[in-house]
């Protein structure tokens, strides 16, 4: 069985414009069937959650609704998933929570692969109380990750893993459940960033073995806001700055102020949009499952194809060929800057951005500088005809 890619571009109207999308890193197009969840939402009738009335009830089973989705999406419980503005937002949230635990001579592990906001706020909040950052490296030539760069600066003092579930940049898969296990080991919490994993592939959250799992929405046709997933009990023992008057539930005590119900009712939809995917029975999270192999497997076969192709255009230089990895090229064209090819295939209908897409540490240790490269992502509605387009307007920016 494959995936139906006509069947899925068929959902998405941008898609009625004749663009070439190749920026879903960075934000995917939406289905209607998402749109229509966010629009009915704000029109049918809202007020804050509660039981008395039908508007406070449709709230309710608003966020109800999302906590199971996403749950049966990452492969974890509803009560530990917890909303917020945005991944980043989150994670800042969380580590100046995390932080009040640690002290001078306690330690921090983040990884040169990963985006900033898996990076800035564990560094900054571990500056704020004397803690020490230990700073992981991955091989520039290949884009890996070795388990031995993060475990080999492990000690009794580590409190946190900051890793990537993949590389924005260059879509490396790192071993995470091997990382988890050293972090663990030591007694080190994990934090996994799985924003750019989420939409590539199945994710089990047991199986990663991390504590701590952030993604977002909008990289899997979603709205714009963050999800944090944990466990509820390890949730029960942290206590973040919060309103006197607001509820010490978990996981409401992590949410402040009223939740966007539009954005929740998007999201369900958007989980919902990968369970049809695949036209198998059994529950959502089943079904979840076989829709993301399948999306899997389809983007890995045109994968293939952009690499080759990429591969035989004289003056294109590809970064990292990690073995595992998210289908995310990362590529410069010799004598023009990414922001002039982005240019250049954008003129073509073809969207491809240039630059460093806030995973400034990896840019830098590829010798990329603060200007980075064009990144090119697939996604479920990506087909041959996007990839040979794209191949054809890099060849023609190299000409």
């Amino acid at each position: 069985m494959s995936l139906d890619v006509g069947r899925v571009r068929s959902a998405f109207p941008a898609l009625g414009d004749g663009t070439a999308y190749f920026d879903g890193p960075g934000g995917s197009q939406v289905p209607e069937v998402v749109a229509r969840a966010v629009a009915d939402t704000l029109v049918g009738g809202l007020a804050n959650r509660g039981s008395a009335t039908r508007a406070e009830q449709r709230a309710d089973a608003v966020v109800v609704g999302a906590r199971q989705a996403m749950a049966d999406l990452l492969g974890t419980r509803p009560d530990g998933i917890v909303f917020g503005r945005s991944m980043t937002q989150l994670t800042y949230d969380l580590a100046r929570t995390l932080s009040t635990r640690w002290a001078a001579g306690d330690e921090v592990v983040v990884t040169r692969l990963d985006h900033d906001a898996n990076i800035r706020p564990w560094v900054q909040a571990a500056e704020r109380v004397g803690a020490t950052v230990r700073w992981a490296a991955f091989d520039p030539a290949s884009g890996e990750l070795p388990v031995d760069a993060v475990s080999e600066l492990l000690t009794g003092r580590t409190r946190l893993v900051a890793v990537t579930g993949a590389s924005n940049l260059l879509g490396t898969r790192p071993d995470v459940p091997a990382v988890a296990a050293a972090a663990h080991r030591a007694g080190a919490l994990v934090h996994l960033d799985a924003v750019h994993l989420t939409p590539h592939a199945p994710v089990d959250t047991a199986a990663l073995g991390a504590d701590l799992v952030a993604c977002s929405p909008y990289k899997f046709f979603g709205p714009h806001h963050g999800v944090l997933s944990a466990n509820p009990a390890l949730l029960a023992d942290l206590w973040p700055d919060k309103l006197l008057a607001s509820t010490n539930a978990v996981p409401e005590r992590f949410e402040l102020g009223t939740l966007p119900y539009e954005l929740l009712a998007g999201t369900t939809a958007a989980v919902d949009f990968v369970a049809d995917l695949a036209p198998a029975g059994g529950d959502r999270r089943a079904r979840v499952l076989g829709g993301m192999a399948l999306v899997e497997a389809h983007e890995e076969r045109l994968f293939a194809r952009l690499l080759a192709g990429l591969d035989d255009i004289d003056g294109v230089t590809l970064h990292g060929r990690a073995a595992r990895r998210t289908p995310t090229a990362c590529f410069s064209v010799r004598g023009r800057s990414p922001r002039e090819v982005h240019g250049l295939l954008a003129a073509r209908g073809v969207n491809a951005p240039g630059g460093t897409f806030y995973a400034l540490e990896a840019s830098r240790w590829l010798g990329l500088g603060d200007t980075g490269a064009v990144r090119a992502g697939l996604a479920p509605y990506t087909d041959g005809e996007d990839v040979d387009r794209l191949l054809d307007a890099v060849g023609e920016a190299c000409r």
